[in-house]
């Protein structure tokens, strides 16, 4: 098992914080290439703080687009954003 880290801008940091995010978003670059079930990935915030996750599932994509066509925006990011909202910001 290993250990990731990764820098989380907010507000998305809090949604992982709290728990209403758990799908984390990344291109498959040759960091995330290295990440497998049951690692760890330590979240930073702009605060100094930070929090850790369990991988539980890799899911790959052609694109954002299409990955969020499959899931509820509100484990995306939170009930409240909508996914133009999240889609902006990638």
């Amino acid at each position: 098992m290993k250990t990731h880290k990764m820098h989380l801008k907010d507000p998305y940091f809090s949604y992982i914080k709290d728990g209403t995010k758990r799908i984390e978003l990344r291109l498959f670059d040759d960091k995330r290439r290295r990440i497998d079930l049951g690692d760890l990935i330590e979240f930073s915030g702009s605060n100094d703080k930070s929090v850790q996750a369990r991988v539980v599932g890799l899911l790959h994509y052609d694109s954002f687009v299409d990955l969020c066509k499959d899931f509820d925006i509100a484990i995306l990011a939170d009930k409240a954003a909508t996914k133009d909202d999240l889609m902006a910001t990638l």
